[in-house]
């Protein structure tokens, strides 16, 4: 099994926990999350001690700071090949903008799998720097995230304010 690694930072939706293997990103989790989502304890580092969790605390701070609308992080999402599909739709939405599950299912190629979609983004390890809270549903209402309606509310409207300049 690969070593990991993690680092805590506080944000404006709560604490963070970045996990990190020696090739890059493989979860971001929010407080209110399980610790334990995989069978792996990761060791907790601190600043300077692994410059990919060190670059990704900059860059989310960054995003949170409102300088940054995009990430370049090295990911490692785990997920079925189904999954790794619907993320990376989801890193083609631009910030600031949503889509709704429906559109991502059409950019798959298959408009009847909006639920399938919506099971994939759940499960989407890297939440924030995959951007699954620029889904909505076909109304246009927030649905489910696994930091909580608030937490996606709240990064939309942090991308909204940001892009309008303000």
């Amino acid at each position: 099994m690969t070593e990991q690694f993690q680092r805590t930072m506080d944000s404006p939706v709560g604490v963070l926990t970045i996990v990190a293997e020696n090739d890059g990103i493989v979860a971001i989790r929010f407080e209110s999350e399980s610790e334990h989502m995989s069978s792996q304890s990761p060791m907790e580092v601190g600043a300077g001690e692994h410059a990919i969790l060190d670059n990704a605390v900059r860059q989310l701070e960054e995003y949170f700071g409102g300088a940054r609308t995009e990430f370049d992080l090295p990911l490692v999402p785990r997920g079925t090949p189904f999954q790794q599909q619907a993320w990376q739709v989801l890193r083609t939405i631009p910030y600031g903008e949503t889509i709704t599950y429906g559109e991502q299912a059409r950019r798959l190629g298959d408009p009847n799998k909006s639920r399938a979609v919506g099971s994939a983004n759940g499960r989407n390890p890297i939440p924030i720097v995959v951007p699954c809270h620029r889904v909505v549903g076909a109304n246009g209402h927030l649905t489910g995230y696994a930091g909580g309606i608030e937490v996606k509310a709240w990064l939309l409207d942090h991308e909204w304010r940001v892009r309008l300049g303000g």
